[in-house]
């Protein structure tokens, strides 16, 4: 369903790693099995905000349509 390098839409938020729905991220690994992949979210500087292992319900594919918004990710809390 999905491949290596494709751009991808987080369909839920990720609390424990800031992210919201609607995050981009890119795929850079496919398990064999097919069910899950490697999902790197990045921000704005390049610097990796979490790598997660994530099925087909936890994303989609991003549309040509679609336009790109930006926001502020919150700090972590100590």
């Amino acid at each position: 369903m999905f491949q290596e390098l494709e751009m991808v839409v987080l369909t839920h938020d990720v609390a424990e790693y800031r992210l919201k729905r609607g995050d981009i991220g890119t795929v850079v690994h496919l398990y064999a099995s097919g069910e899950a992949c490697e999902v790197e979210f990045v921000n704005a500087r390049g610097d990796t905000v979490a790598l997660l292992t994530l099925e087909a319900k936890d994303i989609r594919p991003l549309q040509g349509w679609e336009i790109l918004h930006v926001r502020e990710l919150a700090q972590a809390t100590a």
